[in-house]
């Protein structure tokens, strides 16, 4: 028992997966939020093109 406890420790096949799917929720999280950030300007803006544009 404990030498599989002792494997199972060291066994460290499923971590990479891991460390790359929090990298990604981060960098995904880091999208998310710039891009709320700067959503309403965008807005603003291509709202002042589209009336610039139909006058």
């Amino acid at each position: 028992m404990i030498a599989k406890l002792k494997y199972f420790y060291a066994d460290i096949t499923g971590a990479t997966a891991v460390e790359y799917s929090l990298i990604a929720a981060g960098i995904g999280l880091a999208i998310f939020g710039i891009l709320s950030a700067i959503g309403v300007d965008i807005a603003g803006v291509l709202t002042s093109v589209d009336n610039s544009i139909n006058k």
